[in-house]
């Protein structure tokens, strides 16, 4: 995006930055932020048109009409925002389940109900405002901006805290206390890095995730004798192969599973989807299916031969491309 554009022209699309995960930093400069457990998304506005973008270009304003307040916030100004999408609970917190359940609820929602979560799209970024691009303006420039929009507090639409020059482990310390998924460290003084995992930022969860690509499945014993036992799940390697990470078994309800099974035995095919050949223990009696659904799991760590240690199903990620799960870098 250039520097200044007439607020009428359409807006470019703008990737979001992504922060890589480590160790929060210790020296000054820096910013602490929460981490936030839902679906990243960038917000388009001009005018009353909104158009809420995800890292695979899908527009998530269909499923979430309730952000359609978004233009009467920002008084029909131009403005790209950055944030994410969450569910809260009764105690305002966010929750990743509440949020897989609601997204089960859309596209087409037109009535809220009470019993849905309640949504908000916490907004942490300002990148573009009024024909102006805010890209090569530090972080902390780009967050008084933000602040300045005067978006409200307990609303769709929040902007929530920054702590700037912060102990982290105190920040860590209030997330833990209240069930977030970690923190974000900012360098103060960096600019935003449209597409690119950036040092810049730094994000240290309290537990680990991996986005997963679903290859195939097994059947399961019990009550689930033919039905779903575990999941086979791979991530892309640096030659762009799909590799085999290991299985997943647990954290499934038995909607999930249902769900599940319909939509990969629509996706079977007859040859594994992995590039490289999967333990034999794993592949014996599997279902392979086209690599085309993208879920999430929790696990403790890495095994030493790339396996995921004691993975439990999150939930699945249709914000997600197949082709952008890759390995973590080493």
């Amino acid at each position: 995006m250039g520097s200044a554009a007439p607020a009428n022209r359409p807006l470019d699309l703008v990737r979001p930055m992504l922060a890589t995960p480590g160790t929060a930093p210790r020296d000054d400069g820096w910013a602490v932020e929460f981490k936030w457990d839902g679906y990243r998304g960038v917000a388009h506005c001009q005018g009353c048109d909104v158009r809420l973008i995800s890292r695979n270009d899908l527009d998530f304003m269909p499923r979430f009409p309730e952000l359609n307040i978004l233009p009467d916030l920002l008084r029909n100004r131009t403005a790209v925002l950055d944030g994410e999408i969450v569910a809260l609970d009764e105690h305002g917190r966010p929750n990743f389940g509440l949020l897989q359940q609601r997204d089960k609820a859309a596209p087409g929602v037109r009535e809220l109900r009470p019993s849905r979560p309640r949504i908000a799209y916490f907004v942490f970024d300002l990148l573009h405002l009024d024909g102006r691009s805010l890209v090569s303006k530090p972080y902390d420039v780009r967050r008084a901006m933000l602040v300045d929009l005067g978006l409200p507090g307990e609303h769709a639409v929040q902007v929530p805290p920054s702590f700037p020059d912060t102990e982290p482990e105190d920040v860590l310390r209030v997330a833990s206390q209240y069930g977030f998924e970690g923190i974000v460290s900012k360098r103060i003084k960096s600019r935003y890095e449209p597409g690119r995992r950036s040092p810049a930022w730094v994000k240290t969860p309290f537990r680990y995730t991996q986005e997963v690509v679903i290859g195939g499945w097994r059947a399961g014993q019990g009550n689930r004798a033919g039905k779903i036992g575990s999941l086979l799940l791979g991530a892309h390697d640096e030659q762009g192969r799909l590799v085999y990470v290991g299985h997943v078994g647990t954290g499934f309800s038995q909607v999930v599973l249902a769900e599940l099974q319909g939509q990969l035995t629509r996706l079977e095919r007859a040859t594994s989807p992995f590039g490289v050949e999967v333990p034999r223990e794993h592949a014996r009696d599997a279902r392979w299916v086209e690599p085309r659904l993208v879920g999430e799991v929790e696990f403790r760590q890495w095994t030493s031969d790339g396996r995921l240690r004691h993975p439990a199903w999150r939930g699945m990620r249709p914000d997600r491309d197949p082709v952008s799960v890759v390995l973590p870098s080493t």
